[in-house]
């Protein structure tokens, strides 16, 4: 069942890009927290959204927010990609789908593709905001405005 505006953000753990061993409980209900899902590493949408979060990352963290970006690639993938676009922010590998799956996190494009879903939640780890669209660049403001508003 998908998680809606209201709900608590999930306690999940995964592998972060470089391996180690990210717990969401050190974030959620301590900081307000952007988690990101996109369908994968290197590709044009994929990495134009990556990249807006970057050039507006010392926004968020102005506001106190934390970005955080899931996808179902490997840490290693995770790795070269944040190195090659000096992502400053948390990747995590959801190699088995288990994180999208705890979200809700719909398919699209006819279900071929994994969904790109932006939830924001704020300081006690409660929903905000909920942006489900392919434009990839489009979730970065959606994200801003919404920590703006805490």
């Amino acid at each position: 069942m998908a998680l809606i505006i209201g709900d608590k953000i999930p306690i999940f753990s995964a592998k972060d890009a470089n391996g180690n061993n990210f717990d969401s409980a050190l974030f959620i209900g301590k900081k307000p927290i952007v988690i990101y899902f996109y369908p994968k590493d290197n590709t044009p949408g994929c990495t134009a959204q990556a990249c807006s979060f970057r050039d507006q990352y010392e926004d968020f963290k102005d506001l106190g927010a934390e970005v955080i970006g899931i996808s179902s690639d490997s840490s290693s993938s995770h790795q070269k990609f944040s190195s090659q676009y000096k992502l400053p922010f948390i990747l995590l590998a959801d190699t088995d789908k288990k994180i999208r799956e705890l979200f809700g996190v719909p398919a699209s494009f006819l279900g071929l593709m994994p969904g790109r879903v932006t939830y924001v939640a704020n300081k006690e780890g409660n929903i905000t905001m909920i942006f489900d669209s392919l434009l990839a660049t489009k979730h970065i403001s959606k994200a801003l405005e919404a920590i703006k508003k805490m």
